[in-house]
């Protein structure tokens, strides 16, 4: 019964966001301080319930209680520990769940934080919040819930059937826990344990395992700036509280969500046997397109904060970033797509769909409403094109035309082509890697310039001057990889703009403490670490443009100079590819693994010019329901030689065939994320106090002691 326990728990965290959202609508027409503290109270227990409730499910997942429907689906007595416990967010019902606990979260700490500093929009970022609570609430209570349990209908056992209720069905009196074996036959607790599904095998990764809960942390993350932007349109409080209040919250979520998909990457790369790790796949680019969005909108938000500008259009930007949450999620959970990612079609498809576009048009409506009145008017106008301002803004158009050509070859293509044409079109790599390309392109260019342009007027001459350092770098950096192998103008035009970017964040880090250095005396790696601790935002922000610029470093090489091989091999023969040769020792066939999966085995040893570096061993894992290829590897910075077992042929001489790949500079991709989630730290956190009072001698010295 203690599956009821979870029920209980969450009817009562339902009912709590909706006394909480009603509590904060009334308390903004009686104006009651009383009311409000109560609405308040009420959104900060949703949190302590809603993990209880995760809390009862992760006790059912390590008993193995089989009765419980999604126990029985995502788990079975093989099953280890560590994925008993992650099985919580292995499959629609928990993971919607979890997604209810993590949003919950994320609301209760910014209640207590920004409570008394942001007091005046807390009726009204209490009524979205918990608003947005209560409908996902809803939707696990009433139609995904984890605490369906298996009930015999009807009694006469001879015309059972075993079906899952959250409740006692109207026509059972029995659980199948309590029909003894050989009574109930698999409908007892021991049959269903026989009959368990299991996690599925393609999640019985690490990076899969984390990768969920990053991705949904940073997608409920985005609840905060939106709840706060929607709270600062129907308060009026129009003034940049609202950015203040949610900058680190969005940092955090974008933070949240590139982890996300950087793991994913990961997981693609290690277990999906394809030999790369973005395949434009419908569901990746749902978690894409928010991040595309959310990161517009922390650069352009900055333009509001510094010249009082992009009023309408920033509201718009956070409130796009989490309708892009809401569709994606409507989108990989109802059934709308089919994907290796995706969830299998379900109930919960309309009301999603419903509360996506319900929500969108509200945000909508109150922009354009109090841009009506006047009330989002810019306090500047732009000065040039060659200001700061404008390279944010055409940054922004750059962002916003990636998200708008994947959201089009992703579901628009697809569902216009189905509902209007009676066919589907579907649109593959061939499409994204022809219209993003130019656009990535000129997402680099613009990272290389404009944090060299002044905010207001900016020649080109003074701007031109500034790039002389960084394109002498560049043009170096280029040389150096036509040296290592580059040798189409495209590939050293990507590499050049690249590297452009990464020399002209290297370069005004540089000039900052070089300033700093001028002006107090102190030594340079000093000033480093102290510009950092003074100006955290503005250098962390740099930190996390030099992780992007390795990623692209990365997915240039591996990309435009993978090469890849397929070859058959007996027992002392190689194959050659690039400076490697792989060769075949032997296989082992039919291997036991702890959780009772069979391993068939190739034994491999790499060589680098004729010297051995490394034994591997690709395998195929055998599971009841499928099988999985997963690759060996030898990873250097350079590169990877990864390698698939394709086949086998015992009969024949133990032959295998191997799917060889040579991936130049892959593990920059993971080193680049690395990189960047060091930087997004740093820009979140809290310049220090004592440094910042002694910026002002500094901010007259030069230009670049200004940005320091």
């Amino acid at each position: 019964m203690f599956a009821e326990l979870g029920i209980v728990l969450q009817v009562l965290a339902f009912a709590a966001s909706i006394y909480a959202t009603a509590a904060a609508f009334f308390s903004t027409r009686s104006h009651s301080e009383r009311l409000l503290i109560s609405a308040r109270n009420a959104a900060l227990l949703t949190f302590p319930l809603l993990l209880g409730a995760a809390g009862v499910l992760l006790v059912l997942l390590v008993q193995q209680d089989y009765q419980v429907e999604y126990v029985w689906q995502v788990t079975d007595p093989t099953t280890p520990l560590f994925y008993r416990i992650t099985a919580l967010w292995g499959s629609q019902q928990g993971s919607l769940l979890f997604w209810n606990v993590t949003m919950s979260g994320f609301a209760f700490a910014s209640l207590l934080l920004n409570w008394r500093e942001n007091h005046r929009l807390m009726p009204y970022v209490i009524i979205f919040q918990m608003a947005t609570m209560a409908f996902f609430g809803g939707l696990s209570l009433f139609g995904e819930s984890p605490f369906a349990r298996f009930w015999i209908t009807p009694i006469d056992l001879t015309t059972a059937q075993l079906a899952p209720h959250l409740l006692i069905p109207p026509n059972s009196e029995i659980p199948p826990l309590y029909v003894p074996e050989g009574t109930g036959g698999l409908f007892a607790q021991g049959g269903l344990a026989q009959t368990a599904n299991g996690l599925n095998p393609l999640l019985r990764h690490f990076g899969m395992i984390i990768h969920p809960p990053m991705l949904y942390l940073g997608f409920v993350g985005f609840l905060i700036p939106f709840a706060y932007a929607m709270a600062a349109l129907a308060s009026g409080d129009l003034t940049t509280n609202w950015i203040k209040a949610t900058r680190r919250w969005t940092l955090i979520a974008w933070l949240f969500l590139s982890l996300g998909l950087i793991l994913g990457g990961r997981w693609a790369y290690d277990v999906l046997g394809w030999g790369g790790y973005w395949g434009w796949d419908p569901v990746e680019n749902a978690a894409f397109i928010p991040w595309l969005v959310g990161t517009a909108y922390l650069h352009s938000v900055m333009i509001q904060e510094k010249r009082g500008m992009l009023k309408t259009w920033n509201m718009f930007l956070v409130i796009f970033t989490f309708s892009a949450v809401l569709f994606g999620t409507f989108a990989t959970r109802s059934g709308l797509i089919e994907s290796v990612h995706s969830f299998a079609q379900s109930q919960i498809g309309f009301p999603m769909f419903a509360f996506w576009l319900v929500m969108t048009l509200i945000g909508v409506w109150l922009i354009m409403w109090r841009r009506s009145r006047g009330e989002l008017s810019d306090e500047h106008q732009f000065t040039g094109w060659l200001s700061r301002e404008a390279m944010f803004v055409l940054n922004n158009v750059v962002f916003v035309a990636l998200a708008l050509a994947i959201f089009w070859g992703s579901f628009g293509a697809p569902v216009i082509s189905t509902l209007f044409m009676d066919t589907e079109i579907t649109l593959g790599a061939a499409y994204f890697n022809q219209v993003t390309v130019p656009l990535f392109a000129a997402m680099y260019i613009l990272m290389g310039v404009a944090p060299l342009a002044a905010w207001g007027i900016m020649s080109a001459r003074r701007l031109g001057k500034s790039l002389i350092v960084p394109l002498a770098l560049t043009a170096f950096g280029v040389v150096v990889a036509v040296l290592l192998g580059a040798q189409t103008p495209g590939t050293m035009f990507a590499y050049g703009i690249v590297l452009l970017a990464g020399f002209v964040a290297l370069y005004e880090i540089y000039r900052g403490a070089r300033a700093r250095t001028m002006t107090t005396g102190e030594a340079l790696p000093q000033a480093l670490v102290n510009i950092f601790g003074r100006n955290r935002r503005r250098y962390g922000g740099f930190l996390v443009h030099l992780g992007i610029v390795v990623i692209g470093l990365g997915v240039i090489g591996s990309t435009a100079y993978q090469d890849d091989l397929i070859q058959r091999l007996l027992p002392g023969e190689s194959a050659r590819i690039g400076r490697y040769d792989v060769r075949f020792d032997s296989l082992d066939l039919g291997q036991i693994a702890d959780d009772g999966r069979l391993m068939d085995i190739a034994n491999l040893t790499i060589f680098r010019d004729s010297a051995e570096v490394q034994h591997i061993r690709p395998r195929i894992d055998h599971y009841p329901e499928m099988a999985v290829t997963i690759p060996g590897a030898h990873s250097t910075l350079e590169g990877d030689v990864y390698v698939l077992l394709s086949g086998y042929d015992e009969v024949a001489g133990s032959s295998v065939t191997l799917h060889i790949y040579l991936n130049p500079l892959i593990n920059l991709v993971w080193w680049g994320g690395l990189i960047l989630i060091v930087g997004t730290f740093v820009a979140a956190w809290k310049d220090d106090r004592a440094t910042e009072r002694a910026r002002a001698p500094i901010r007259n010295d030069t230009r670049a002691g200004a940005a320091a």
